[in-house]
Order: structure tokens, then C-alpha cells, then sequence
């Protein structure tokens, strides 16, 4: 079985998120999502409109995800590629070149962003700053 894995906040969960998803599948047979827990993007200065928690349920929903793990820091790449025996890390091409360092333990993806969408230009049309305190 070929293993997958690829991060991110998944906040306001879009058509280029699903995209990221469907692709980053099609590249295996299992597709497992780090996902940054709340304080693990507080420490990156961002806040996602939406729980971790609520966040897990709706990634656990698409039927391209088998599963779905807390990312709470940086450094945890190396430890969940290892454990989990990941064949292929994928991220978007806005991270390209970052995660290279991964290359020693699988390969390492950069897909294209979905052009138009992002959670950014989502929140700066509704006027919702990272640092605002919302909740869903």
C-alpha cells in the first residue's frame, strides 16, 4: 500500500482544499492529514475561523481522507513520516522547496494551488483578520 500525507489548517474548507485532497490521494492508496491544532497556529500567528475539532470532523467526512492527526508543531514531519511509513509527502506549490529536507525519508510533491480560491481571500472578503477572535 502506498501511503500519503499532506498538512494544513483546512479552515473554511474550499473547492482548492478538496482539490489538494482528491490529488494528493490519487498519488496512493492512503491519505492521512496532518492537521494544525489551534495552538499550533497560534504559535504561526494565525487563527482559523473554525475548530480544530470541527475542522477533524468535516476532513474525516471527504472520502479521500482515511485519516486525520493532530500537527502541533513544526518539527513533527520527520516523526509521522517515520512512523506512519509515508511513501509520498504532497503540499501546495505556495510551500515549494520548504519541505525538502523530506526527501531523505519519501518523496516529496509540490501541487498546484487552485487559481481564484484560497482561505486568505476568503477572509479578507468577509473582513476576518487571523487575529480576530471568531468562532463558528
Amino acid at each position: 500500500m502506498k501511503k500519503v500525507i499532506t498538512y494544513g489548517t483546512f479552515d473554511l474548507l474550499h473547492k482548492g482544499h478538496v482539490r489538494l485532497l482528491k490529488r494528493a490521494r490519487e498519488l496512493g492508496d492512503y491519505l492521512m492529514v496532518g492537521l494544525s491544532s489551534d495552538e499550533f497556529n497560534a504559535e504561526k500567528g494565525k487563527k482559523a475561523y473554525t475548530s480544530f475539532e470541527d475542522r477533524k470532523y468535516v476532513l474525516e467526512a471527504i472520502r479521500y481522507v482515511d485519516k486525520v492527526v493532530p500537527e502541533s508543531g513544526w518539527d513533527q514531519k520527520i516523526k509521522d513520516v517515520q512512523e506512519n511509513n509515508i511513501d509520498v509527502f504532497v503540499m501546495g506549490d505556495d510551500w515549494k522547496g520548504k519541505f525538502d529536507f523530506l526527501k531523505d525519508y519519501c518523496e516529496v510533491v509540490y501541487l498546484p494551488r487552485t487559481e481564484g480560491i484560497s482561505t486568505s481571500k476568503i477572509k479578507k472578503d468577509l473582513g476576518i483578520k487571523d487575529s480576530d477572535n471568531w468562532k463558528a
